[in-house]
């Protein structure tokens, strides 16, 4: 007898008034369910994954004891904060500080965690927990969340993604408790805003437990310092993570991945920090009234988590117009694949940039160092961004009809929600159920889109028994 057919005999023999029975049951279903959609597709069983813990959290939030008052959470709001904690956007309709209670910030530190993990990891976790190993295809499902290079690698990373969590988020803790116990909060107090800090750096979500944010710590590099380390680590992915751990500093050893998102994070963290401070430098309603060690660090802290951070020094709303648009430049293109950050993703960028210096140079392959990137994969990045512009676009279209509100504000607010960034210009807070519900989907989208969009169209190959005449339409 097959294992299937173990798992339907079990099933089949099952009758009502069998407690004993009804545990294995429950489980041999699940089982057979999860089981039926990771073989039919990958992309489904994340997004199944991915919306289920949303909804779970919902549940969580939307009870009496999580919110500071004792009275249940209208669904649109424990919806859209659950959506954006396990989306790790930061983005919410309420005050975290305010209106929940210890218990309704521990369900959102918790979802925060979780959801840092990725759709596809969940995935492969919760395939990896019902089915007790993780066969050939959940191997494939990690594989391709992850870019590992080999299906042996695979339970390697899976770990290495829980570990260095649980280990980066440890010990921004350590370094953030003494500084609140120095600026006089008692011990709990401290530890729970240290693990809250940490925690909601490294996977780039951008809550605060404060009702005024980090605001009050503008001037504290040894607040600011480490919040910006961790979510700058947590946007690299932990594919690099791995690589790093495996092979240091040396360059040669990288892989082509690794090489792209560190290089092109770097180039967007220097150039994102020189064009905001040049654009801000003056305006008295952010810096132009600080001295210059603080200008710097104003930049530099905008610069990192405009790539998904979330957390924000200065009022969104009286930034410059200029400055907004290079904000929503930089959220759009997010951080590393596999990472806690949002937007397209940095190679994205990357390997459109090279396909266009390719196409004007006339050469014929899309090399760099020493490498040669695939048809396939530039497909895949026109994909993205095309899907990215797109759900933006009607997203903010909707928007503008439901608020009413300018379209710098609703752009600004669509893209941070797209992107999982979580910085805001208030509009999140001023809309009604219908436009909250919208913010909800698109982060839900930005989430999961682009990356189950890349691991589907990857998945999708099959080979073709004949191909078309070729015939090229003029392009430009």
């Amino acid at each position: 007898m097959t294992q299937s057919q173990s798992r339907s005999t079990s099933a089949a023999n099952w009758q009502p008034g069998m407690p004993e029975r009804d545990g294995l049951w429950i489980f041999t279903r699940l089982r057979d369910f999860i089981d039926g959609i990771a073989n039919s597709s990958p992309a489904r069983l994340a997004l199944t994954a991915f919306a289920v813990v949303i909804l779970v959290f919902t549940a969580l939030l939307s009870l009496p004891v999580a919110s500071a008052t004792g009275q249940p959470t209208p669904l649109h709001e424990a919806l859209f904060t659950a959506a954006s904690a396990v989306c790790v956007t930061g983005l919410t309709v309420v005050s975290t500080a305010v209106h929940w209670s210890f218990f309704g910030q521990l369900v959102i530190l918790v979802g925060i965690f979780v959801g840092g993990l990725g759709t596809l990891t969940l995935a492969s976790l919760l395939a990896l927990m019902v089915s007790k190993r993780l066969g050939v295809r959940g191997k494939l499902i990690a594989q391709e969340a992850m870019n590992a290079g080999r299906l042996g690698e695979v339970g390697t990373l899976l770990r290495i993604v829980i570990v260095t969590s649980v280990v980066i988020e440890a010990a921004l803790a350590l370094v953030l408790i003494p500084r609140f116990l120095v600026l006089g909060e008692s011990f709990p107090q401290a530890v729970w805003h240290g693990v809250f800090y940490s925690i909601s750096s490294f996977n780039n979500a951008g809550f605060t437990p404060h009702s005024d944010g980090i605001v009050p710590y503008e001037t504290d590099l040894w607040i600011l310092v480490p919040l910006m380390l961790g979510v700058f680590l947590g946007s690299l992915g932990f594919p690099v993570v791995m690589v790093l751990q495996q092979n240091g500093l040396r360059w040669k050893k990288w892989n082509l991945h690794t090489k792209l998102t560190i290089q092109v994070s770097f180039i967007l963290l220097v150039a994102g920090t020189v064009l905001w401070g040049f654009l801000e430098w003056d305006n008295v309603r952010t810096i132009g009234g600080m001295d210059l060690g603080d200008k710097i660090t104003h930049s530099l802290f905008a610069s990192v988590m405009l790539r998904s951070g979330g957390f924000n020094l200065v009022d969104q709303n009286q930034m410059e117009s200029s400055t907004m648009l290079l904000s929503d430049a930089l959220m759009f293109a997010g951080g590393g694949s596999a990472s806690t950050a949002g937007g397209i993703k940095v190679t994205t960028i990357a390997v459109m940039f090279l396909a266009i210096t390719a196409e004007a140079r006339g050469d014929a392959d899309v090399k760099i160092y020493g490498r040669t990137i695939p048809e396939g994969t530039m497909r895949v990045a026109i994909s993205v961004i095309v899907a990215g512009a797109t759900l933006v676009s009607v997203s903010a279209l909707l928007l503008l009809n439901i608020s009413g509100a300018s379209l710098d504000r609703v752009l600004f607010e669509t893209i941070s929600a797209f992107a999982t960034v979580g910085l805001s210009t208030n509009l999140s807070g001023e809309l009604p159920p219908s436009g909250v519900y919208v913010l909800a989907a698109l982060m839900f989208a930005g989430r999961v889109g682009t990356v189950t969009l890349a691991a589907g169209l990857a998945l999708r190959q099959r080979s073709q028994l004949y191909h078309y005449p070729e015939e090229r339409p003029i392009i430009g």
